[in-house]
């Protein structure tokens, strides 16, 4: 009889719980042929910044724009330096090269793969105007001296939220410290559409208009072009879809955190095996579950020779990518990030999993590696 296969996330799955109200919105856009912008893109706009506590979002294509877009607007110029963790995905970091900034890798902590505040200083330079910390797997960064270190410098943060949907630090949602927070809802995400979306949200209402100025072809109002800008919106479907996902996610988000804490008990006292930390203060939302051991790639094969599909998240540190080979940096420019790109491993996590799935997940690990414990 054939193994089933645990998917490492299962998007059908949580369709299937509100498809009603999926194929609802879906039908009332086709119906309006409200397929850009429009008043669902409106209203998702008003619904996530009241979930976030930001005062203005702003819509656009993608997470990765998103950045972009921010950037942009905060006026980043060529030569400008702007610093970033060395273990994110490359969106983090080719949204500065794009903006025309130089890109300054900082080496992140050990137990939250965020990025080290007690290695920015270091890194800042005459040419340094901002800092974008990623709240990486869904656990914020340390943001109270990373805010401390921006406004003794004078910098701008742009919060790298892609994978941290109401994640918080210290009890305040994620996203509202810097001057802008920046959100994918790329499928896969905790909030996923069904295609590619994202938004920023900030405080200042000027950065707001300017952002949603450049992502419109330059012009807030149809043929009125104050500036040269992109095409970056959010198209009707995709807003329809997130204003009906959009209330599920408290619910969504408990339950990755029960998975989680399943995760943690089921996993404890297997040898050699890590399983992720969470630091005092912080709220992690758990788009990831990500553990660690020596023999990743080896139990990666064997995870997959039993049907459970896992995810390595990222193979290797963006500094280390032949994207950046003109930086030559070194492993010991960045020992953590270089330290964990080669014992990280991505389990199936999402709020559909099930006890046996997650059993099942537990007992294959535990009887690889050796575990003389019973699952």
């Amino acid at each position: 009889m054939k193994t089933e296969t645990i998917p490492f996330v299962d998007l059908h799955a949580q369709y299937l719980t509100i498809k009603k109200e999926i194929d609802h919105a879906i039908s009332d856009v086709i119906a309006r042929s409200a397929f850009i912008r429009g008043p669902r893109v409106q209203e998702f706009e008003e619904m996530f910044a009241a979930a976030i506590g930001a005062p203005r979002c702003v819509s656009c294509a993608n997470g990765t724009d998103s950045l972009y877009i921010a950037m942009h607007a905060l006026g980043v110029k060529p030569g400008d330096e702007v610093i970033a963790p060395a273990h994110s995905w490359i969106s983090t970091t080719e949204t500065i090269t794009q903006a025309g900034g130089v890109v300054v890798f900082c080496d992140t902590e050990k137990e939250t793969f965020t990025i080290d505040p007690a290695r920015i200083e270091e890194k800042i330079s005459s040419r340094t105007v901002g800092i974008i910390p990623v709240h990486l797997y869904g656990q914020p960064a340390d943001m109270d001296p990373i805010m401390a270190i921006a406004r003794k410098h004078k910098l701008w943060v742009i919060e790298d939220c892609a994978q941290a949907h109401l994640a918080r630090y210290k009890g305040r949602i994620v996203g509202t410290f810097g001057e802008v927070g920046s959100f994918s809802f790329y499928p896969g995400k905790n909030l996923g559409a069904m295609g590619d979306a994202g938004a920023a949200v900030t405080s200042d209402q000027s950065l707001a208009e300017k952002m949603a100025m450049f992502a419109r072809h330059g012009g807030l109002t149809k043929g009125d072009h104050q500036i040269e800008g992109i095409n970056s919106r959010l198209d009707g479907l995709q807003a329809a879809i997130l204003c009906v996902k959009l209330p599920h996610l408290p619910q969504w988000t408990a339950r990755r955190k029960e998975v989680a804490a399943a995760y943690d008990c089921l996993l404890s006292g297997i040898p050699g095996l890590e399983t992720p930390g969470v630091a005092p203060g912080r709220e992690h939302v758990w788009h990831l579950y990500v553990v660690q051991h020596s023999r990743r790639d080896a139990l990666a094969r064997h995870l997959a020779e039993e049907g459970i599909q896992t995810v390595i998240n990222y193979p290797t540190a963006l500094p280390f990518l032949p994207a950046y080979r003109r930086f030559a940096h070194q492993p010991e420019d960045f020992p953590v990030a270089f330290s964990h790109q080669s014992r990280i491993l991505s389990l199936p996590i999402f709020p559909e999993i099930t006890e046996a799935q997650m059993l099942r997940i537990a007992s294959v690990i535990c009887s690889f590696l050796g575990s003389a414990r019973k699952v």
